[in-house]
């Protein structure tokens, strides 16, 4: 069944929720929440994300307390308590936050299943938080240790609310997870403080200002709903509203130059813009802010539209980790650091959720599958801070945190617990409920529920299109809509309830199923997954005469290793050849590869200087035919150091 396109999504009206709420997740819409959608509950049972969780579990969470303890991240919380004597480990004021990530991942990981040995880690760490922080809730290790006790001077590059925001989005998970309070009350006593001290003039407040990082406006909202005292909402909401008024400077680069409410496109470190979205999106979720919103849809599409790499990845500029301007995309120094694919999935969740349009959970499954998921190591040990799009032959690694190799920790270890947490908290970001049904916003073996409702699902999804559903439980009075998100890449489907086939069309990227369902109902979707060839707008300078392989949801690359005999910088894709599938069970853990045609260029000589005059007959020629392995993105730097390849010349 071809798929028809849209011109452009378009919103439904907004529901007040209260349907399928998620009580453990990262995201609780408050009971007068103004969103078209609300989480739905999720078990992942097998498949591919079940094996990346289950390194997360087993390798990644469980080796965090010991890097941070060799990092000196532990050493400062003792320090701060007074329980040992020495100096400040570290390089940056940031680094508590390192531990609070750590702390949110272990906690997520605790809401699934009783390890005692990584429960006694938490209660250990959580002591030591507690025991640091001061009697009117401030803690901040480097300005209690390094400067004197000084505090919010320096507000630009300090950080220390951006700090507090990942403390307390550690303790709502915490509380979430396992309903124990020791962690949450510091959080609460921690915003308590801050809310004594910033406001608006007039409020009587002594100090007007933002965090140079934005963070801690989000997790404001998420304790808000997590205790119901509206006081948090409300400095969330004054600490958005003051970016853009020049209280650090009026810089691009930590969103002050414009006020978000007028911004027209994203710009600036973009990490920091995205969690400072983030916090809008929520801000209009739970209060019905209509300009809020109207900002939040202008600066995604913009966002997507502009500034986005192929894998979903953020950032173009290395220098003050920036977006750069529209259409500058660059490939080799691309910078898409793997915490701006954390901060796209969670804001454009929030943004699904708000609007109930699936082009959001469009852009999450390609940032889940390629931007994000290409910064963890199959073996969940080693880290990639920056993600490339191309590494060249003959490369010289910078090494460190910008290093196109794979690192065991780094000097700003801001990524590894994010994809620590992220990971540990999937199953909350694949599901949601409105009060006519249930929405599957990404397929996973496991079952999505809400609500008196169970739908069972089996896939091999990524390798395999085929999701096979069964309804398990469900309302046998009434009907419901299962709704089936189909991929924006998708240009063939097929769908069967039991053996009738279904022939509704997609509206705005769902697939509506609505009918009395009875338990053992079976649906079966087909998602085409032919490989194709992909091009960017003309615009985007960098890859004009390239083309990228693609299938399903995953980006591919040529990686030097499978192609012995030269390097990449030389090779040509054959777009008149046929693309083959071949699925390598020995490879990379078990992955489908896409196999080309392609040519290495006979290149003349140019002697001692690159450069020559535009000349048809000098140009290079076709040289010796290659056979071209392309593997999935996500899987690039685990075997040698070599080259590696996104876009593909064509000539």
């Amino acid at each position: 069944m071809p798929r028809p396109r849209s011109a452009a999504p378009s919103s439904p009206s907004p529901a007040t929720t209260g349907l399928g709420v998620s009580l453990s997740g990262p995201v609780r819409l408050g009971p007068g929440a103004k969103a078209a959608l609300a989480p739905a509950s999720v078990e992942v049972h097998g498949g591919f994300w079940d094996t990346r969780r289950e390194v997360n579990a087993r390798v990644s969470i469980p080796q965090g307390p010991g890097l941070l303890e060799s990092a000196g991240n532990l050493h400062n919380l003792r320090l701060a308590a007074g329980t040992v004597e020495g100096e400040f480990q570290g390089a940056y004021p940031f680094v508590d936050t390192d531990v609070y990530k750590w702390l949110e991942a272990a906690a997520w990981q605790l809401g699934h299943e009783g390890d005692e040995a990584l429960a006694a880690d938490v209660d250990r760490i959580v002591a030591l938080v507690a025991g640091a922080q001061q009697p009117d809730g401030y803690l901040n290790t480097w300005f209690q240790l390094t400067k004197g006790g000084e505090r919010y001077k320096d507000l630009r590059w300090g950080h220390e609310l951006y700090c507090a925001g990942h403390l307390i989005q550690a303790a709502v998970a915490h509380h979430r997870a396992t309903g124990r309070r020791e962690l949450l009350d510091v959080a609460v006593k921690f915003a308590d403080h801050i809310d004594t001290v910033f406001g608006a003039p007039g409020s009587g407040k002594p100090i007007d200002g933002i965090d140079g990082h934005p963070e801690v406006e989000t997790a404001l909202v998420e304790l808000y709903r997590e205790t119901g005292e509206r006081r948090y909402l409300d400095l969330a909401s004054y600490f958005v509203d003051r970016f853009g008024h020049g209280l650090l400077g009026g810089e691009a680069y930590c969103q002050d130059r414009v006020p978000l409410r007028e911004a027209t496109n994203v710009e600036g470190h973009a990490v920091r813009q995205v969690y400072l979205l983030a916090a809008a999106t929520d801000l209009a979720t739970e209060t019905g802010d209509a300009e809020l919103r109207s900002a939040a849809e202008r600066l995604w599409t913009a966002m997507t539209t502009t500034k986005t790499h192929l894998t979903g990845g953020l950032g173009a500029h290395h220098d003050w980790e920036d977006f750069g301007d529209p259409y500058e995309l660059p490939n080799e120094r691309a910078y898409c650091e793997t915490c701006a694919a954390i901060a796209s999935i969670q804001w454009s969740w929030r943004m699904a959720l708000l609007t109930g349009e699936a082009r959001y959970s469009d852009l999450i499954e390609r940032t889940l599958f390629n931007g994000f998921l290409a910064g963890v190591s199959l073996d969940g040990e080693r880290w990639l801070y920056v993600n490339p799009l191309q590494v060249r032959d003959g490369h010289t690694d910078p090494g460190g945190d910008q290093s196109a190799r794979r690192t065991r920790w780094f000097k700003c270890a801001c990524c590894p617990p994010n994809v620590m947490r992220l990971l540990a908290s999937l199953e909350h970001y694949l599901a949601s409920a409105d009060g006519g049904g249930l929405q599957i916003h990404q397929y996973v073996t496991g079952s999505y529920t809400a609500d008196g409702i169970s739908v069972r699902a089996e896939t091999d999804y990524p390798w395999q299109g085929t999701i096979a559903l069964t309804i398990d439980e469900t309302p046998t009075d009434r009907p419901w809509t299962l709704s089936l998100r189909i991929p924006e890449w998708c240009r063939d489907y097929r769908v069967r309830c039991g053996q009738e086939r279904y022939d509704a069309g997609v509206d705005d990227g769902w697939l509506r199923l609505e009918r009395t369902w009875a338990p053992g109902d079976k649906i079966v979707l087909e998602l085409g997954l032919e490989p194709r060839l992909t091009a960017a707008d003309p615009r985007v300078d960098a890859v004009r005469g390239c083309v990228a392989i693609e299938r399903g949801p995953l980006v591919y690359c040529l990686e030097q290793v499978d192609h012995p005999g030269g390097g990449l910088d030389d090779i040509v894709l054959d777009t008149t050849r046929p693309l083959a599938v071949k699925h390598r069970p020995d490879l990379l853990g078990g992955v489908t590869t896409v196999v080309a045609a392609g040519r290495r260029l006979d290149i003349p000589d140019a002697g001692w200087w690159p450069y020559r005059a535009a000349d048809p007959d000098q140009t290079p020629t076709d040289g010796e035919a290659v056979e071209l392995t392309a593997i999935p993105y996500y899987a690039w730097a685990n075997r040698q150091d070599g080259s590696m390849r996104v876009w593909l010349p064509t000539s």
